[in-house]
Protein backbone atom coordinates (compact mmCIF):
# COMPACT_ATOMS: atom_id res chain seq x y z
CA UNK A 1 0.00 0.00 0.00
CA UNK A 2 1.14 3.14 -0.95
CA UNK A 3 0.42 6.39 0.87
CA UNK A 4 0.38 10.07 -1.71
CA UNK A 5 -0.27 13.08 -0.46
CA UNK A 6 -0.97 16.52 -2.40
CA UNK A 7 0.30 18.45 0.26
CA UNK A 8 3.49 19.65 -1.07
CA UNK A 9 6.72 20.07 1.42
CA UNK A 10 8.40 24.01 1.98
CA UNK A 11 11.81 23.75 0.31
CA UNK A 12 14.74 24.69 2.96
CA UNK A 13 15.29 28.58 2.59
CA UNK A 14 18.54 29.31 1.05
CA UNK A 15 21.39 30.60 3.21
CA UNK A 16 23.13 32.25 0.44
CA UNK A 17 22.61 36.50 0.50
CA UNK A 18 21.35 38.71 -2.66
CA UNK A 19 23.31 40.48 -4.40
CA UNK A 20 21.14 43.63 -3.30
CA UNK A 21 22.12 43.03 0.03
CA UNK A 22 25.81 42.63 -0.46
CA UNK A 23 25.84 45.78 -2.25
CA UNK A 24 24.76 47.36 0.31
CA UNK A 25 27.38 46.38 3.03
CA UNK A 26 29.68 46.93 0.67
CA UNK A 27 28.65 50.68 -0.03
CA UNK A 28 27.88 51.01 4.34
CA UNK A 29 31.64 49.80 4.57
CA UNK A 30 32.92 52.16 1.36
CA UNK A 31 30.95 55.53 3.30
CA UNK A 32 32.41 54.40 7.14
CA UNK A 33 35.84 54.43 5.43
CA UNK A 34 35.61 56.94 3.46
CA UNK A 35 34.47 59.16 6.43
CA UNK A 36 37.30 58.00 8.72
CA UNK A 37 41.01 57.78 6.61
CA UNK A 38 40.74 61.77 7.04
CA UNK A 39 39.52 61.47 11.23
CA UNK A 40 42.34 58.55 11.48
CA UNK A 41 45.31 60.67 9.29
CA UNK A 42 44.88 64.16 11.76
CA UNK A 43 45.13 62.15 14.27
CA UNK A 44 48.57 60.58 13.23
CA UNK A 45 49.69 64.50 12.16
CA UNK A 46 48.83 65.42 15.64
CA UNK A 47 50.85 62.43 17.60
CA UNK A 48 54.16 63.34 15.29
CA UNK A 49 53.63 66.97 16.62
CA UNK A 50 53.10 65.35 20.12
CA UNK A 51 56.48 63.73 19.58
CA UNK A 52 58.38 66.34 18.12
CA UNK A 53 56.92 68.53 20.97
CA UNK A 54 58.20 65.74 23.64
CA UNK A 55 61.46 65.68 22.33
CA UNK A 56 61.76 69.76 22.24
CA UNK A 57 61.19 69.75 25.69
CA UNK A 58 63.36 66.66 26.33
CA UNK A 59 66.51 69.03 25.09
CA UNK A 60 65.41 71.62 26.53
CA UNK A 61 64.97 70.13 29.83
CA UNK A 62 69.12 68.72 29.02
CA UNK A 63 70.14 72.40 28.38
CA UNK A 64 68.93 73.52 31.51
CA UNK A 65 70.51 70.10 33.02
CA UNK A 66 73.91 71.13 31.62
CA UNK A 67 73.35 74.50 33.28
CA UNK A 68 72.78 73.61 36.85
CA UNK A 69 75.35 71.33 36.58
CA UNK A 70 78.19 73.66 35.12
CA UNK A 71 76.73 76.98 35.38
CA UNK A 72 77.11 77.50 31.96
CA UNK A 73 75.60 76.54 28.78
CA UNK A 74 77.00 73.94 26.48
CA UNK A 75 79.07 75.21 23.89
CA UNK A 76 80.77 74.54 20.50
CA UNK A 77 84.53 73.77 20.08
CA UNK A 78 84.77 77.36 19.48
CA UNK A 79 83.29 78.11 22.70
CA UNK A 80 79.88 79.94 21.18
CA UNK A 81 76.44 78.45 22.59
CA UNK A 82 74.50 76.44 20.04
CA UNK A 83 71.85 77.42 17.97
CA UNK A 84 70.97 74.13 16.48
CA UNK A 85 71.13 70.51 17.28
CA UNK A 86 73.85 69.45 15.18
CA UNK A 87 76.38 66.46 15.66
CA UNK A 88 78.32 68.78 18.26
CA UNK A 89 75.55 69.21 19.99
CA UNK A 90 74.33 66.16 20.52
CA UNK A 91 77.52 65.01 21.23
CA UNK A 92 78.06 67.21 24.44
CA UNK A 93 74.42 66.48 25.58
CA UNK A 94 73.76 62.42 25.05
CA UNK A 95 77.26 60.95 25.22
CA UNK A 96 79.91 60.67 28.33
CA UNK A 97 82.02 62.18 26.22
CA UNK A 98 84.18 65.46 27.43
CA UNK A 99 83.35 67.73 24.31
CA UNK A 100 81.35 70.96 24.89
CA UNK A 101 82.36 71.80 28.13
CA UNK A 102 81.07 68.45 29.47
CA UNK A 103 83.84 67.71 31.74
CA UNK A 104 82.02 65.08 33.76
CA UNK A 105 81.29 63.12 30.82
CA UNK A 106 77.48 63.37 31.99
CA UNK A 107 74.68 62.14 29.41
CA UNK A 108 72.05 64.56 29.64
CA UNK A 109 70.02 63.67 27.04
CA UNK A 110 68.40 59.99 25.85
CA UNK A 111 67.95 60.11 22.28
CA UNK A 112 65.91 57.25 20.14
CA UNK A 113 67.70 56.08 16.69
CA UNK A 114 64.86 57.80 14.88
CA UNK A 115 65.45 61.48 16.50
CA UNK A 116 69.46 60.99 14.64
CA UNK A 117 71.11 60.78 11.37
CA UNK A 118 74.20 61.98 10.15
CA UNK A 119 73.03 65.58 11.01
CA UNK A 120 72.57 65.27 14.98
CA UNK A 121 69.50 65.50 16.15
CA UNK A 122 66.80 65.70 14.15
CA UNK A 123 62.88 65.52 13.06
CA UNK A 124 61.76 61.78 12.66
CA UNK A 125 60.73 60.58 8.99
CA UNK A 126 57.36 61.40 8.49
CA UNK A 127 57.46 64.50 10.29
CA UNK A 128 57.22 66.30 7.38
CA UNK A 129 56.20 65.19 3.67
CA UNK A 130 58.24 63.41 0.98
CA UNK A 131 60.93 62.23 4.22
CA UNK A 132 62.66 65.68 4.49
CA UNK A 133 64.10 66.13 7.67
CA UNK A 134 65.49 69.51 9.98
CA UNK A 135 67.29 70.20 13.30
CA UNK A 136 65.91 71.11 16.14
CA UNK A 137 66.44 75.21 16.92
CA UNK A 138 68.11 76.01 20.16
CA UNK A 139 67.82 79.66 20.98
CA UNK A 140 69.43 80.17 24.77
CA UNK A 141 69.10 83.13 26.74
CA UNK A 142 73.17 83.95 27.40
CA UNK A 143 72.59 87.54 28.68
CA UNK A 144 69.84 86.92 31.38
CA UNK A 145 67.35 88.77 29.86
CA UNK A 146 64.73 86.29 31.20
CA UNK A 147 63.64 85.94 27.36
CA UNK A 148 64.59 84.88 23.96
CA UNK A 149 63.19 85.73 20.40
CA UNK A 150 63.15 83.82 18.23
CA UNK A 151 62.45 85.54 14.84
CA UNK A 152 65.80 86.57 15.03
CA UNK A 153 67.19 82.93 14.16
CA UNK A 154 67.65 82.58 10.20
CA UNK A 155 65.15 81.09 8.95
CA UNK A 156 63.02 81.95 11.44
CA UNK A 157 61.51 85.41 10.48
CA UNK A 158 58.15 84.70 9.99
CA UNK A 159 57.08 82.92 13.09
CA UNK A 160 54.87 84.67 15.18
CA UNK A 161 56.23 84.43 18.60
CA UNK A 162 58.84 86.74 19.98
CA UNK A 163 60.29 87.42 23.20
CA UNK A 164 59.37 83.99 24.80
CA UNK A 165 59.69 83.91 28.69
CA UNK A 166 62.42 81.56 28.94
CA UNK A 167 66.04 80.78 29.19
CA UNK A 168 65.78 78.08 26.42
CA UNK A 169 63.54 77.60 23.41
CA UNK A 170 63.79 74.54 21.44
CA UNK A 171 61.74 73.89 18.22
CA UNK A 172 61.18 73.08 14.38
CA UNK A 173 59.15 74.76 11.90
CA UNK A 174 56.19 73.18 10.73
CA UNK A 175 55.41 73.36 7.05
CA UNK A 176 54.49 74.25 4.14
CA UNK A 177 54.07 77.89 6.02
CA UNK A 178 57.07 77.85 8.14
CA UNK A 179 55.06 80.23 10.20
CA UNK A 180 54.10 77.91 13.01
CA UNK A 181 56.69 76.17 15.51
CA UNK A 182 56.46 72.94 17.45
CA UNK A 183 58.28 72.70 20.37
CA UNK A 184 58.40 74.50 23.51
CA UNK A 185 56.60 77.50 23.23
CA UNK A 186 53.22 77.87 21.35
Amino acid sequence: MTITSDRKIPKAKSSSFTLVELLVVISIIGLLAGLGLPAINGAIKAGKKAEVAAMAESIKTAVNAFYAEYSTYPTNNSGLVFTNSNTNFLSALSTTNTNGGNYRGIAFLEVPPKFTNENGLVTPSGFYSGGARSNFFVLIDTGGLGYVNPKLVSGCEALTNSNVASSVAVWVMEKPTNKTAVGTFK
